[in-house]
């Protein structure tokens, strides 16, 4: 059973348990690729992303000694995606992730509940996350949560259609302001 998860910053001590929960959790997806290589070349994004120097805030959520989700955080989508054509200048979230065994028990909502907040204590308007049509199930909560699809700030990447999803601050904080 799973109880108290707390939602903090990654320390340096844990990247290698978050590099291999991204894997484990990510690693569903990898029938949905039919090009081997564009599934490696993601994987090893995945992998390599606890290190990236451009990265805000990595966030954890822990039960106990156990880290049982993750997800980063990045200031713009230049940093995030290195596509400043999009121009993003509020929060982004990246690589949400919660480990296999995990799931189902309120740890991602917890996790992105954290990044309104944070984006609401930056002043931003907005917090912003990509997706494609491959996590439908992750789709479902974002839009259950209160983001709206934002079409102007999708992109492309190889065959697949990266979907932009927005949560407006100032409109929907308020749903989280009692949490």
């Amino acid at each position: 059973m799973i109880h108290n998860v707390q939602i903090r910053d990654m320390l340096v001590e844990e990247k290698e348990v978050v590099r291999q929960l991204l894997i484990d959790s990510y690693r569903q997806y990898e029938s949905e690729y039919q090009d081997p290589d564009v599934w490696t070349e993601y994987l090893d994004h995945i992998a390599f992303s606890v290190d990236n120097p451009d990265v805000d805030r990595i966030l954890v959520a822990r039960s106990g000694q156990d880290i049982l989700g993750t997800l980063q955080l990045f200031e713009s989508s230049e940093k995030a995606y290195d596509r400043p054509e999009l121009n993003i200048f509020s929060p982004i979230v990246r690589l949400l992730a919660v480990h296999p065994k995990a799931r189902g028990h309120g740890i991602a909502q917890k996790l992105l509940k954290e990044s309104i907040r944070y984006a609401q204590s930056k002043g931003a308007a907005n917090l912003y996350l990509h997706s494609s049509d491959k996590m439908q199930k992750a789709i479902r909560l974002y839009e259950w949560l209160g983001f709206k699809r934002d079409k102007s700030k999708d992109f492309q990447n190889h065959d697949i259609l990266v979907k932009c999803f927005r949560f407006d601050i100032k409109k929907e904080a308020s749903v989280y302001e009692s949490i």
